[in-house]
């Protein structure tokens, strides 16, 4: 069992309060950088209507440890299927003129989400992400302020991890970037490992998770043979998209990172490109299929086509599915800024 069946089983059960859950996927590759008392994004396999305040804290810390069973150096060899060429995609391309572009001024990358409650109201988020590798959030401009002046920084070594796998990517590994990137919070899939080393992190995190369910009050499920064949790859895709867009929501504005994404991104056989409008800007839309998303939706990804800022994030039920995710969107507005204009409030 990993994330993906995690969350399906625990969808009824009341989630943790939005800094646990941030805690969570830091570990795993959980809550999309909200800041501390707040909505918490929803995880593209489950229904966000349906997450409250406790057992998330519990139930994606649990992930984590079924994500996070090998250790902290980045697996190699023959367990992970070779990223497929990507040479003639627009993203890579677009990830070329990215990191060929002029340096923009500032220190850090500024992005501001606006999603909408399940209240139906809006709600803004805004992250910093440092060039030095610090984290600063908050619900508005003056608590993102207060959060840079008290220097509150709120990066985990997750963030690091993805960070350091998009620019590796950017700087040309991709394949041992995508590996990197896949295992940022942990490598219960095995890669890289023998196939006894393999069965072992896999039994190790399934036990983890079911001392969870235990401590949540939930009924214990049956133990999963390790994935292989295509559902391996199928959970290989949803870590390396989940974990991939994080960075970029976290670190869009840093022209490393967002070039490194782009190029890992393609690396997903299963993710389509399509090319869109967007209030008279030209924009690529990356979707991924309800296969790499745990069944229950399908996603889609619109950036500007000519730098690769994130513009909106979508989520869409999956038809078939017996238990769809709602409709969920994100949008995203991206620059550089100094650290001191935004300890200053200066943004």
């Amino acid at each position: 069992m990993d994330e993906m069946d995690l969350m399906k089983n625990l969808r009824e059960v009341p989630s943790p309060g939005p800094e646990a859950y941030d805690r969570a996927r830091t570990a795993l590759h959980t809550a999309m950088t909200e800041p501390v008392a707040t909505v918490v994004r929803p995880k593209r396999w489950f229904s966000w209507p349906k997450v409250s305040v406790a057992a998330v804290g519990a139930a994606a810390v649990a992930t984590a440890v079924a994500m996070g069973t090998t250790g902290g150096s980045v697996p190699t060899g023959p367990a992970m299927e070779a990223a497929p060429p990507v040479v003639e995609s627009p993203l890579v391309k677009l990830a070329s003129e990215v990191k060929a572009a002029a340096t923009l001024t500032g220190d850090s990358s500024l992005v501001i989400g606006t999603k909408t409650a399940p209240d139906g109201s809006p709600y803004v988020y805004y992250t910093v992400y440092t060039d030095k590798g610090q984290v600063f959030k908050g619900d508005s401009a003056k608590t993102l302020a207060d959060s840079a002046a008290k220097n509150d920084d709120q990066a985990h070594p997750f963030d690091a991890k993805v960070m350091a796998a998009a620019r590796q990517a950017a700087n040309g590994d991709v394949e041992k970037a995508r590996v990197a990137m896949v295992t940022a919070a942990g490598n219960a899939l095995g890669l890289g490992l023998s196939p006894a080393e393999a069965d072992k992190a896999w039994a190790d995190a399934q036990a983890e998770v079911a001392e969870m369910f235990r401590k949540a009050g939930k009924e214990v499920p049956a133990p999963r043979p390790r994935p292989t064949g295509k559902d391996l790859e199928n959970r290989i895709g949803n870590h390396l998209w989940s974990n991939a867009t994080y960075a970029l929501f976290v670190g869009a504005a840093n022209a490393e990172v967002r070039a490194g994404v782009l190029k890992l991104l393609a690396t997903i056989k299963e993710a389509t490109v399509g090319e869109t409008d967007v209030d008279g800007q030209r924009a690529l839309t990356i979707g991924a299929s309800p296969d790499i998303l745990g069944g229950d939706a399908s996603a889609k990804l619109t950036i500007n086509a000519d730098n690769g800022l994130p513009i909106r994030d979508e989520t869409f039920p999956a038809e078939n599915s017996p238990n769809p995710s709602k409709y969920a969107v994100v949008t995203y507005k991206s620059s550089r800024v100094n650290l001191a204009d935004v300890a200053a409030g200066k943004i």
